[in-house]
């Protein structure tokens, strides 16, 4: 996704670094004022154990077994309106592919800090090593750095960020994303025939364009994490976004949701995936892209790994005719994407008021 190539972030201290000084001290060491972000008695949080309050859980082999395919498909429809986010179970990626992928990110997060230095963010491009969204030199910053990478299409890559330590990383990104990219475009497919469209629909936006990895690594936060966020609230600019997490016993995910805050219990082996607002521009608002966020643990780390799926950039982008029932009000004009991605990237994350900017009146 070149715009991420011409837009860079201001540089900000380490905060793994940062988490090892705070944690490892014996007093209370101070977290910095500026990582204070977040007031825990201003907000409600839903725990993800309650069933009846889950996001819905989707079997990618029911939606492909002919038989109950509609009723799946249906399902899929009203997880994408309502919620904007579904967990994916038989997703078919091999566990395999998953796995050396996560412990080769795991493996790049481990290196001693200069060692991760080698591939950092130049001071013109969010790709590498860093950090993303720090605009200014007061803003609140996020507990967390992160690795980002243009994954597709292969011929895009920038190999200058794409870490070569551990020594199998470049392989494991690259089995990784092509499996992931088949499951977009499969489920993109299913998405259109749950409203009605044709099923080649949404997946000719997408298909063959910009294929974007965020790997996020959340230090835990002894002193203020009830205070700190990982990730600001946010929605995504892109399509689909694939989301895989190290481990399923640590959970930072939340999803907002009539003024509430879902805390997202990844089941073992699952796929949460979630609308960007590509996608809710593109079905004139029938799939939603919704607010999230990433908390911080006290005692732990947490690792995810984010797969955003890009529209063609230099397209109009606007309700696709076969997405707008008759009789609907347009939600959204067309817009240059590429416009809408250099204001997304050179903002402040800030829930979706990035995204209702573009809504008609």
């Amino acid at each position: 996704m070149a715009e991420a190539r011409t837009i860079g972030s201001l540089p900000v201290a380490n905060v793994q670094e940062l988490a090892e000084a705070c944690n490892s001290r014996v007093d209370d060491h101070q977290i910095p004022e500026r990582y204070l972000s977040k007031d825990p008695s201003a907000e409600e949080v839903v725990a993800g154990d309650d069933s009846t309050r889950a996001i819905p859980v989707i079997d990618l082999n029911k939606l492909l077994d002919a038989q109950p395919s509609e009723e799946e498909c249906a399902k899929l429809a009203s997880a994408c309106h309502h919620w904007g986010f579904f967990q994916l179970i038989n997703h078919g990626v091999p566990d395999e592919v998953i796995g050396n992928l996560m412990s080769d990110v795991a493996g790049f997060f481990k290196q001693p800090l200069e060692d991760k230095k080698e591939w950092s963010q130049q001071a013109d491009s969010l790709e590498g090593y860093g950090q993303a969204f720090v605009v200014s030199d007061d803003q609140k910053l996020d507990w967390a750095d992160m690795l980002y990478l243009q994954v597709q299409p292969s011929k895009s890559r920038d190999m200058r960020f794409w870490p070569t330590r551990p020594a199998s990383f470049r392989r494991s990104v690259d089995a990784y994303s092509s499996e992931a990219a088949t499951l977009a475009y499969r489920l993109l497919e299913f998405m259109a025939k749950g409203v009605g469209a044709d099923p080649a629909s949404l997946r000719g936006v997408f298909q063959g364009q910009a294929q974007g990895m965020r790997m996020n690594y959340y230090p835990p936060c002894r002193q203020a994490a009830d205070r700190v966020l990982g990730l600001s609230p946010h929605t995504d600019p892109n399509g689909l976004t694939l989301l895989l997490q190290m481990s399923h016993d640590v959970h930072g995910l939340q999803v907002k949701r009539d003024g509430r805050w879902f805390a997202v219990e990844a089941l073992d082996g699952a796929f949460v995936i979630n609308i960007g607002d590509a996608l809710e521009i593109l079905s004139n608002g029938v799939f939603r892209s919704v607010e999230h966020r990433a908390v911080i643990h006290p005692t732990k780390e947490r690792i995810s790994v984010a797969l955003f799926h890009y529209p063609y950039q230099d397209r109009m982008l606007g309700p696709l005719p076969e997405l707008v029932k008759e009789g609907d009000k347009m939600q959204y004009g067309p817009t240059s994407y590429r416009d809408f991605l250099k204001q997304y990237f050179t903002a402040k994350l800030d829930g979706r008021k990035h995204l209702e900017k573009f809504q008609l009146e």
